[in-house]
């Protein structure tokens, strides 16, 4: 059945109809519509399957991808037409350019974390470019999983936007096909999965995986706003952001003043009893609640650590310098606790990210430039904020992905444009003149000439 679907893809994108300018902007406006038309049904997906607070949702959600799709909207003519580069004097007389054309066929595999968003903003990119996309939405967002279903074939060409619905067997048969690009955005275990299947095809991969993102504060940061800045990026939508801060690195002169600060924070925001809190999240799950609560087994906590699995509520949860070994620091979180580690300095702090993987993001706060500008040039990582947490997805122009461990390929405005298309070199030379220099049979003078021109 899935072949099917695909062919039949191929042979629409072979018709030439997506390549067309004014196709792609009326998909990007049908899928505004879409957003505005639905948003009240779209917030309660979201409400039903993470608890989403409204303003979270629409912030992260739906205002994201109205962005998104405005920026793309504005933007797109000029990232399709051809892109001159200039001429040696070995062409001459010639003209060259770059000419951006779409792959084909996109599979998108979403995760649900943000399933509305990672579902939509890749498929803003696909169709940006001028792809057909077949769209698997994560299974364990079912709520909004089955709006995407229902309501995607309304609004856009069907023909060249097809939603999936299912688990691991309907993925395990949609990555055996010859599809043209795949994105899936997941954890590296999966990643590996994808990244193997694609490979029996040679087909090219975008992966948005994650990692354990730090952040080192130093003793000249501003400890009540960084602690602010910090609660509301690793609290929002319960921990289950994958550039959420996922530990802290802190002076040891400040690590216990800015537990404090995180705690009279969390109060400030949720109260005193989150559980009661509108805005604050669920987990997505029992089997995710369960798994971020072993972490915890035999670690001390500095505050939360309460659970009600019925409601799958975990509450924010301070660990003060666990153990390095422990899973809690040898695992991505992914969840409403955040460990803050005492640590020496910044040279420490760097090291001590250095030696582990590169991650998704990395933020440093601190007010001394020189500090910042070392932050920058040594920590390799997908994304990085300074003096904040998670805003650099507020930019348009800025690329997302990650490197390495925790992914390959970046999207997102001009980057997802370019992503999902294929740059095309392309020279154009007339039938007349021709010089003989580079044809049989070759002559010293020839070699001299083609020395001179080079």
């Amino acid at each position: 059945m899935y072949q099917q679907v695909l062919s039949q893809q191929q042979q629409y994108f072979s018709s030439g109809v997506t390549k067309s300018l004014h196709w792609r902007k009326q998909q990007l406006k049908q899928l505004q519509l879409l957003l505005t038309r639905h948003e009240t049904e779209l917030l309660q997906a979201l409400k039903q399957d993470l608890a989403k607070p409204v303003f979270e949702a629409m912030l992260s959600e739906i205002n994201y991808l109205h962005t998104d799709i405005k920026h793309c909207l504005k933007q797109l003519t000029r990232w399709a037409r051809p892109r001159r580069v200039s001429t040696g004097l070995r062409t001459f007389p010639s003209m060259a350019f770059v000419q951006p054309e779409p792959y084909g066929s996109v599979l998108i595999i979403s995760a649900w974390n943000y399933p509305l968003q990672l579902a939509l903003a890749p498929l803003v990119a696909v169709l940006s470019a001028g792809n057909c996309a077949v769209l698997k939405p994560s299974e364990l967002a079912p709520a909004t999983s089955a709006i995407m279903a229902r309501l995607l074939p309304l609004y856009l060409d069907k023909e060249a936007v097809v939603v999936i619905e299912g688990g691991v067997p309907e993925t395990t048969e949609l990555l055996k096909l010859p599809f043209d690009h795949i994105m899936y955005t997941g954890n590296g275990q999966v990643g590996k999965i994808v990244l193997r299947a694609a490979a029996e095809h040679l087909t090219p991969v975008t992966l948005e995986l994650g990692g354990k993102s730090p952040v080192y504060v130093d003793s000249s940061a501003d400890l009540k706003l960084t602690a602010q800045r910090i609660t509301w990026g690793k609290w929002l939508n319960a921990g289950q952001t994958c550039i959420a801060p996922d530990y802290i690195l802190a002076h040891k002169d400040i690590a216990q003043a800015l537990a404090e600060e995180i705690k009279a924070q969390l109060l400030q925001m949720y109260g005193d009893d989150p559980k009661l809190s509108p805005d604050y999240g669920r987990i997505i799950n029992q089997r995710h609640l369960q798994r971020v609560q072993s972490y915890l087994d035999g670690i001390d906590l500095y505050c939360g650590g309460q659970v009600d699995a019925e409601q799958l509520y975990f509450s924010p949860t301070l660990v003060l310098d666990p153990p390095l070994d422990s899973r809690l620091m040898t695992e991505e979180i992914f969840g409403p606790v955040l460990p803050i580690l005492s640590i020496t300095g910044f040279d420490a702090a760097v090291r001590f990210v250095q030696k582990r993987d590169k991650p998704l993001s990395a933020y440093l706060f601190s007010n001394q430039s020189s500090q910042q500008q070392q932050w920058i040039e040594q920590i390799s990582s997908g994304s990085q904020c300074i003096n904040d947490v998670l805003m650099f997805m507020a930019v348009s122009e800025l690329p997302f992905g990650g490197v390495g461990p925790s992914g390959m390929g970046q999207y997102s405005g001009k980057a997802g444009f370019e992503q999902f298309s294929h740059l095309k070199s392309v020279l154009k030379r007339p039938l007349w003149p021709e010089l003989p220099v580079r044809f049989a049979p070759y002559a010293d003078w020839k070699r001299k000439v083609l020395c001179w021109l080079s």
